[in-house]
């Protein structure tokens, strides 16, 4: 099993540096006399979400705890996943960041996870975490169509992730591929709400019409962003980061599929959990806590333009209001059981 991993020693650098820069950051050094009264711990984070995103908050942990260094190993969700499975019986992990929550659904019937509320998620919502307390979402993201406003006016654009498979959209659509952990999950979730024969007929139809599929969703906004496409499939804060560039920015989304009889728009969750038996559970404990307390909340939110998951944290500017739209009914249990379908069922049709 092959990971990028990545140590990390993260400086003292406010997060306006980051905000400015963009740019994912590898080696860090101290630069302020270390604190010597508390005695050195590590936190093992095992993190499906790219580094660019989770970087603002492993700075801001840093910050308040210098003498947790920590280590950082990115992959994509089911690469970890099997790790942590591999790795059960000596857990190298003490913490695993998903980019839904899928995945940790799966590997909570596997006896990985500490089974443990963290402290300060009381007030998020019972439907976002499990009820042992052996996973919790940290925050949640909806599955628009995001389009470039220079090649399609608002009134033209799509309303449906139905509509994609139409001729006049031939060779102007991208979407994530098959091994993407939010387009896996939206294909899980498809087949829970609409069945498996209609969810691949949908795949196939995409296929058919020569959409373009991307391993990186940050690749695709940006491609978006560039006029190499018109359309593409993302979670919503891409294309409120898309339109936070100094340049390319031009794109607007739709919250898809708002209409009478419709499944409406589909949500997910980044996640996280502790494992069992980790290294170094104090720090990990500690870590976890830092996720949910409110100012942290909104860093993700001002950020990383994610929707809070504790109740009362603003949200960022131009972020749709959850409670407006027709949200998909999806029983999270079944789409989790369904995840290893649905990637067979896009590979099945010729999605990469």
């Amino acid at each position: 099993m092959l990971f990028h991993h990545r140590r990390m020693r993260v400086t003292i650098i406010g997060l306006l540096w980051f905000m400015l820069s963009h740019t994912a950051c590898g080696e860090y050094t101290r630069t302020t006399p270390a604190i010597t009264a508390v005695a050195p711990q590590h936190v093992v984070i095992y993190s499906g979400r790219t580094e660019a995103l989770i970087m603002p908050v492993i700075q801001a942990f840093q910050r308040e705890y210098p003498h947790i260094n920590v280590i950082l190993k990115s992959g994509k969700n089911n690469e970890l996943a099997a790790a942590i499975l591999e790795e059960r019986a000596q857990p190298q992990a003490d913490i695993f960041l998903s980019t839904d929550m899928l995945t940790h659904i799966n590997l909570s019937d596997d006896a990985v996870f500490l089974a443990a509320p963290i402290a300060g998620t009381a007030t998020v919502p019972a439907h976002l975490k499990d009820a042992a307390g052996r996973w919790t979402s940290v925050t949640a993201r909806a599955r628009v169509i995001m389009y470039n406003t220079n090649l399609i006016a608002a009134d033209d654009a799509p309303t449906s992730l139905f509509d994609l498979t139409q001729p006049r959209w031939a060779g102007k659509v991208a979407i994530a591929d098959s091994s993407n952990g939010p387009m896996q999950a939206q294909v899980a979730a498809m087949i829970a709400l609409i069945g498996e024969p209609a969810t691949q007929r949908w795949l196939a139809g995409l296929v058919a019409n020569k959409v373009t599929f991307f391993a990186s969703a940050t690749d695709l906004r940006k491609a978006i962003g560039a006029g190499e496409f018109a359309i593409g499939v993302a979670n919503h804060y891409h294309y409120l980061l898309q339109q936070q560039e100094t340049s390319n920015n031009q794109v607007a989304a739709i919250y898809p599929d708002q209409g009478e009889g419709e499944i409406g728009v589909m949500m997910n969750t980044s996640t996280v959990a502790q494992l069992r038996n980790a290294p170094h559970p104090e720090a990990a404990r500690i870590f976890a806590e830092f996720l949910f307390r409110p100012e942290i909340q909104t860093l993700f939110a001002t950020v990383n333009m994610e929707f809070p998951v504790v109740p009362g944290v603003a949200l960022a500017p131009h972020s749709v209001d959850l409670r407006t739209l027709r949200v998909a009914a999806v029983d999270m249990q079944q789409a989790a059981t369904d995840a290893p379908q649905a990637v067979k069922l896009m590979q099945s049709v010729g999605i990469p």
